[in-house]
């Protein structure tokens, strides 16, 4: 049984795996949800080369849905000279659906699937695509946060993109934005004892954030220990209104504009109006 969520405004979650398995059965009903939820831009992630053809097709099927594709790190090892070539000529503006960014790429020191070195290799590969085609990157970060920012450095002159689902501290999310790179807070913010996520919540500019499910992941409250989806993104943004003491129909027009303006999203082209929701 799922709760109807409504709100009166609109908002973008910028992050979504709606090619897994958990949506097999009710995408459809998942989708319709977000919309009533006044979520009118999704964007799907294939973050391994087999999934890449299917994020497209979904993408296509619903009005407001755009893909992102990529190698995620854990699978770095797939992102070898065709996979990357084939990245290439699907994201291309010519290609077979518009792709609106690549990834996610980035590190993850967690998990030890792939070894860093390929990490990094595959992250770097993301970044030069992402500079010859000018989309921006989304990036995955965990437990590796002075090798993200050292890459970026040295290689990502020339890219923009976000931090999906920020994990870092104050300093951190400043040094990211120099780069050019935005901050997605996504479910954990929504826990009261997720004290270091509220500080980054109350202290990005707020040009310069986003939110996120990472469904079927990091569902927030009050829906908790169940499966994510995007329709829930709501919660997350009415948590970060609350902790910026503004209201929620603030939070999320200006979420949304980030979001349009970052992965050039024609979401106004489909009938919305972010820029109505803050008056």
């Amino acid at each position: 049984m799922h709760e109807k969520v409504t709100t009166g405004a609109t908002l973008v979650d910028t992050h979504a795996h709606l090619d897994f398995e958990d949506y097999d059965n009710d995408r459809q009903h998942v989708v319709d949800r977000a919309r009533e939820a006044g979520v009118l831009g999704i964007i799907t992630l294939g973050i391994e080369p087999p999934d890449w053809q299917r994020n497209i097709e979904i993408s296509g099927q619903f009005d407001g849905m755009y893909a992102a594709l990529g190698v995620h790190p854990n699978s770095a090892d797939q992102a070898t000279s065709q996979a990357l070539a084939q990245l290439e000529q699907l994201c291309r503006p010519e290609g077979p659906r518009r792709v609106v960014a690549l990834g996610e790429t980035g590190l993850d020191y967690y998990r030890h699937y792939v070894s860093p070195d390929q990490q990094r290799n595959s992250f770097r590969a993301h970044l030069d695509l992402a500079r010859q085609l000018d989309l921006p990157v989304i990036i995955h970060n965990r437990e590796a946060d002075e090798d993200i920012l050292q890459i970026l450095q040295r290689d990502g002159k020339g890219t923009r993109g976000v931090m999906h689902s920020f994990s870092g501290d104050e300093q951190y999310a400043i040094e990211c934005m120099r780069l050019g790179y935005m901050i997605s807070l996504s479910g954990p913010v929504t826990f009261k004892k997720a004290t270091d996520k509220h500080r980054i919540a109350a202290s990005v500019p707020l040009d310069m954030l986003l939110v996120e499910t990472d469904c079927p992941f990091l569902t927030p409250e009050p829906f908790r220990g169940r499966r994510n989806e995007p329709a829930y993104v709501a919660y997350t943004a009415r948590a970060v209104a609350d902790i910026r003491g503004i209201t929620f129909e603030e939070l999320a027009a200006q979420t949304t504009l980030n979001a349009i303006k970052l992965f050039g999203l024609d979401l106004v082209d489909a009938g919305t109006r972010p820029e109505a929701a803050v008056h």
